[in-house]
């Protein structure tokens, strides 16, 4: 409610008293402390130094030796899940978040947009008195919302951050990144080639944020959610990052694991009779079946590391080199981070939090991948093209992650991982380091808690109270519970009684050092939740979930199963969702924009993005260019949609015009106009495809023609693909290529805009049967949880 006016008005401001209180902001208290959250991507337990494993981490290891680390902290298993827990409060569910926000079921349970009922930190933090900031990651606004067309309601900017630069979808190419500076979208300042990488590029902006505004409020506290997107796929590290660790995995996964739980042991992580699982799914393949006899699935599969080739232990473990490269380098660019607010003299009043949004992740199959594009495309990993990327790893030419067996590794001593209720899918690291106002140092600390407890701790530290109403709306109430007692106090009892869990299909409840959990494989389709076996385990003394206790426990299983039931009414959980990604693909949802037979398109628009954009796939199309060329010498691209990975572009070169298409990064499809360019006014000049045939399901064959006009100049017989051009956001251009280029033939350098004439508009026309092959949309989206 706003303040009461208490002066007094009178007809002229001689008589009158101002009062300025009811128009000034809310201060935060003398003093407050800074708040920086550090979101890791598909990091597991076990990756960090820290915590045991084997990848360096100088930085993170220092927040840890002026805090606590946790050793039974937990989340959803998926990334958007997570993510909205950690800035609301409330569980996923409550969140309209049962899966990422691309696979929004339309129920109450996974709309994909978080209620206004359940306000941010964010929005908590911005009125009373700090400042926001949010760098990175995003991830939390339904697919049909990302884009500039879009209600910005669902935005960073939407949800009580001043400033925000970063991505809005799951991943993004870390070399050439589709960025959002506050609440439109930017290109990058610099190539790979000029030293670029995005985890630099969000550093430098959060340090600039915090610059800006201490330049004119230094007392002025801040809260700065930085997200980078180490360590999702793609695994893109600087070469010499990568490089740091040549030779430090070929023992293999199996062998670090031992190595690792060894550590783990002796720094007081894990109880010291913790044992290690057999290699992921538990028990053989053939033994894990549905209620229908339906194996489990091929993808969560891991391949004993003896039975691997020379060449694949030798791919395999320059994988693992290039993922422990990136976690590293993204670690360097903490410690940037860090030593601003050491240099501005606010790190001992800064609160630090590091968590990861679930364990690490087992998405890369049995095999990994050196190009995520061919799979999602249904085209084979050659292992002899791969070996081909070897030094490429990492770099701008691959779009790369590790084998499931990595990910089993980087989540000791548990068994699974990202998108399973198994631990490891859901126990992650959680340091917690604010040395003005906790005496711990360097401490470990078993208390049982969630992501959804941050942010009372946050608030019960800052002395904040939450507010009754955000925006006019009533606030629900947090399921969170503080964590403050425990900074200080190792052995107090966890104020935690109970945990609900729930994530396609996969279920589980923690209740008072208990557990109780499905071996329901996620995304398998088996549905028969009823028929689910559910296993009991003592967490408090078995964190690696060994030994299941069901047969000699049955009434404390019933317990726990009763009270799952009991938290998934009471937390909106329903209805239960392990369909295939095929079939949540083929779930309706709302558009933007109907499809249509013509697109228009204009230079210096924002980049469409290919959900919203002309589909070419498997049909017929044509590119037409609306340009005025007063005298030759025009050149750059005209129109370009995805990248190197899979795209195609229409763009002028030499004075002639040159259309590629791109497929799957595998090879180039080039065809070249014959005759130089016209000159004049209001010309046209095209590409049309002619489908006369397939080479494959959804993969269209037929003649592509160049013209000028009505002129054919030009064609070649190409063949498109019939899956998505980018898993990382590259969209639709005209008149430049801002992200990845299609094609190294392009003149000139980034973003290769046209130049030497006048473009005026381009236009798609699609008005053959579209065509949308459900089962790679569904491997696509698979890929970017």
């Amino acid at each position: 409610m706003a303040a009461e006016f208490r002066g007094t008005v009178g007809i002229d401001i001689r008589d009158s008293e101002p009062d300025w209180t009811p128009f000034e902001p809310t201060k935060a208290p003398p003093g407050a402390p800074n708040v920086v959250y550090i979101v890791l991507d598909d990091v597991g337990f076990s990756a960090m130094s820290c915590y045991g494993g084997p990848i360096d981490t100088p930085n993170i290891d220092s927040i840890a030796a002026d805090g606590v680390r946790y050793t039974q902290w937990h989340t959803t298993a998926l990334c958007s899940p997570t993510r909205s827990c950690l800035l609301t409060g409330r569980n996923h569910t409550r969140n309209s978040m049962a899966c990422i926000t691309e696979a929004a079921i339309g129920f109450p349970n996974a709309s994909g947009t978080i209620p206004p009922a359940n306000g941010m930190i964010s929005e908590i933090l911005g009125e009373a008195g700090w400042n926001t900031y949010a760098v990175g990651k995003w991830h939390l606004c339904p697919d049909d919302e990302m884009n500039v067309a879009s209600t910005r309601r669902n935005w960073p900017s939407g949800r009580g951050f001043e400033r925000f630069y970063g991505f809005l979808g799951a991943e993004t190419n870390q070399w050439y990144p589709e960025i959002v500076y506050d609440n439109h979208p930017v290109d990058q300042p610099s190539t790979p080639e000029e030293g670029y990488h995005f985890s630099e590029d969000i550093t430098d902006r959060a340090i600039g944020f915090i610059r800006d505004a201490k330049a004119i409020a230094p007392d002025k506290p801040f809260f700065l959610y930085y997200a980078p997107g180490a360590a999702h796929a793609p695994h893109h590290a600087p070469k010499e990052w990568a490089d740091r660790y040549s030779g430090r995995f070929d023992m293999g996964y199996e062998a670090m694991r031992e190595q690792t739980l060894a550590r783990q042991k002796s720094l007081g992580l894990v109880p010291a009779d913790t044992e290690l699982p057999g290699l992921n799914p538990i028990g053989t393949p053939e033994s894990r079946t549905g209620p229908d006899g339906a194996p489990f699935p091929v993808m969560d599969v891991t391949r004993p590391w003896d039975s691997l080739s020379a060449d694949e232990k030798r791919l395999f473990s320059r994988m693992a080199e290039v993922y422990a490269g990136f976690l590293s380098h993204a670690d360097h660019q903490i410690g940037r981070l860090l030593d601003e607010i050491d240099d501005i003299g606010e790190r001992e009043n800064t609160i630090v939090v590091v968590v990861s949004d679930n364990g690490a992740s087992g998405e890369g199959g049995p095999n990994g991948s050196v190009n995520e594009m061919k799979f999602i495309n249904g085209v084979p990993d050659n292992m002899a093209d791969n070996l081909g990327l070897l030094e490429e790893l990492g770099g701008p030419r691959t779009y790369n992650h590790y084998p499931n067996g990595w990910a089993m590794a980087f989540n000791t001593p548990f068994k699974m991982w990202k998108r399973y209720e198994f631990n490891g899918g859901t126990a992650d690291p959680c340091i917690i380091s604010w040395p003005a106002g906790s005496s711990a140092r360097g401490e470990i600390r078993e208390q049982y808690h969630h992501a959804v407890d941050l942010v009372p701790t946050i608030l019960d530290a800052l002395g904040v109270e939450a507010p009754t109403h955000i925006k006019g709306h009533e606030q629900s109430t947090f399921d969170g519970v503080s964590m403050r007692y425990s900074l200080d106090d190792g052995a107090a009892p966890t104020q935690r009684r109970t945990q609900f869990y729930s994530m396609l299909g996969s279920r589980a409840l923690w209740h008072d050092g208990w557990k109780a959990i499905t071996n329901h494989p996620t995304l398998s389709g088996w549905s028969h939740f009823n028929d689910d076996e559910w296993e009991l385990y003592h967490t408090d003394v078995d964190r690696a979930e060994l030994h299941n206790l069901a047969a000699e426990h049955p009434e404390k299983l019933r317990e726990l199963v009763n009270l799952w039931f009991a938290e998934a009414g009471r937390n909106q959980a329903f209805p239960l969702d392990d369909r295939s990604a095929f079939e949540i693909v083929m779930t309706p949802r709302p558009l933007l924009a109907a499809p249509r037979d013509r697109y228009v398109y204009f230079p210096g628009m924002s980049e469409v993005p290919e959900s919203q954009s002309a589909n070419i796939r498997n049909r017929s199309f044509v590119l037409g260019a609306l340009v005025d060329l007063p005298q030759p010498g025009a050149a750059g691209v005209l129109f370009a949609q995805g990248s190197e990975f899979g795209g195609h572009a229409l763009y002028v070169k030499d004075n002639r015009l040159h259309y590629v298409n791109n497929f799957v990064g595998l090879f180039e499809q080039k065809v070249d106009a014959e005759e130089d360019l016209p000159v004049g006014e209001n010309l046209i000049l095209s590409a049309s495809f002619a489908k006369d045939g397939e080479d494959g399901p959804g993969v269209a064959t037929g003649l592509l023609t160049l013209f000028h006009g009505d002129r054919a100049v030009g064609s070649k017989r190409i063949k498109t693909q019939a899956g998505k051009f980018s898993l990382a956001g590259e969209g639709l251009a005209v008149g430049r290529d801002g992200g990845a280029p299609v094609t190294a033939d392009y003149p000139g350098t980034a973003p290769w805009a046209f130049t030497g004439g006048t473009l005026h508009r381009l236009r798609v026309d699609v008005s053959g049967e579209p065509y949308l092959d459900l089962e790679r949309e569904a491997q696509a989206m698979l890929m970017r949880e």
